[in-house]
């Protein structure tokens, strides 16, 4: 087996069982693996420290696997990854009520650039390292042999396979082309899921526990939906009777799928409105028109994908706040979200109190979101956590 060696002074991390090497870390290789290779990880002393699959082009060179060194990492141990984390979804997969879940979450379960989502009988998967494409052929027939899947759906199309040196992939990877809509059950409420020309891997089943916390308080109230999507928010508060929703998106195959959603649940299309705009464009007009809403959800894309990226998301994420806090009722709640996991929320407080101080408001926190149990942190992967969220009363 080919050897890393590390660079004096950089076990700590390692030692701490965090699975990345950054490429500045590796004082020199001993042979030419090939991208997606397993490879022994050895300090400067020349003791053994991990095994992990080396990628000469990424950033990230070393993705950690195990850190025993009599453990063999052959195909039973991936077989054993992939069963150990299928199992540990079985709570939350309850018949008639939830059918959908992530399975497989990357690091967090142990299984470096594996994402798994579960779509009733359907499966979506993205192969995100050159490590897990070499043994795509065993993860697919472990899945099969869990799950019986109907299909497994490749969505590995994201652009970072480029670091990685691979191109995208996309396609049926077993059994039969899935329907353009696929019938899913979440906390009850239907969705139809296009798992080939969705968002990601076709839906957001990271926001499972928040839709059902925020819609708790939508009785009665005018809701505005921002980011809507396929209208998870949207279903939920008409699920627990808001007098009216309000879905923005600037999507017109989101906002198709919407209304298609809407009629699934048989919830009165009299009491909803879709808007395919910008947000923060839409936002400026609601206020114009002096139009106000008592609830409103913002969930955006990420906009902060590295650190680097810190200063600007926040200017950003301040002022989109901003203009949701100016058209609420007095009191009016705002459910605001971050999926970038470089925002920690001691900065996205922050950037709320700041955005509540340019609105001239005073703001309440009354509640903080996370993900749910089907996307664990792993302690040695604080990077894992990534979504975070706020419920605000806004006075």
């Amino acid at each position: 087996m080919i050897h890393v060696i590390l660079k004096k002074g950089k076990e700590k991390a390692v030692l701490h069982k965090h699975p990345w090497v950054f490429s500045g870390a590796i004082d020199s290789v001993k042979g030419k693996p090939a991208n997606g290779e397993i490879v022994k990880l050895i300090d400067a002393k020349g003791a053994f420290m991990a095994y992990g699959f080396y990628n000469a082009q990424s950033r990230v060179a070393l993705r950690l696997l195990e850190w025993n060194e009599d453990v063999i990492i052959d195909e039973t141990w991936w077989r054993k990854k992939v069963a150990v984390a299928v199992a540990a979804r079985s709570a939350i997969l309850e018949a008639g009520k939830t059918d959908t879940c992530r399975l497989i979450f990357s690091e967090s379960d142990y299984l470096p650039g594996l994402i798994v989502d579960k779509y009733a009988h359907h499966l979506s998967l993205q192969i995100l390292t050159s490590g897990i494409e070499n043994i795509k052929p065993v993860i697919i027939d472990e899945l099969q042999k869990l799950l019986n899947p109907a299909s497994i759906f490749d969505r590995s199309d994201a652009s970072s396979r480029e670091h990685e040196g691979m191109a995208p992939s996309f396609g049926i990877l077993a059994g039969s082309q899935p329907p353009e809509l696929v019938e899913v059950v979440e906390n009850g409420i239907k969705y139809g899921i296009n798992i080939a020309e969705g968002q990601k891997s076709g839906f957001y089943c990271d926001q499972r526990d928040n839709r059902s916390i925020v819609a708790s308080y939508a009785k009665g109230k005018r809701v505005l939906d921002c980011f809507s999507y396929t209208g998870g928010f949207t279903l939920n508060a008409f699920s627990q009777s808001a007098r009216s929703v309000t879905s923005v998106d600037s999507s017109d195959l989101a906002i198709e799928t919407l209304k298609s959603n809407l009629a699934l649940n048989g919830f009165a299309a009299a009491e909803h409105r879709a808007i395919r705009s910008d947000v923060n464009k839409q936002l400026r007009q609601f206020r114009e028109d002096e139009e106000t809403f008592d609830i409103i959800i913002l969930d955006p894309p990420k906009y902060a994908p590295s650190r680097s990226a810190l200063d600007r998301a926040a200017r950003a994420y301040k002022d989109l706040n901003r203009l949701a806090m100016l058209i609420l009722e007095p009191g009016g709640l705002l459910a605001t979200y971050s999926c970038s996991g470089a925002m920690d929320m001691t900065t996205f407080k922050q950037i709320l109190a700041w955005a509540a101080l340019d609105a001239g408001k005073e703001v309440q926190f009354i509640h903080q979101f996370c993900q749910p149990a089907d996307h664990p942190v792993r302690a040695s992967f604080p990077e894992g956590e990534y979504l975070k969220g706020l419920l605000c009363r806004v006075l």
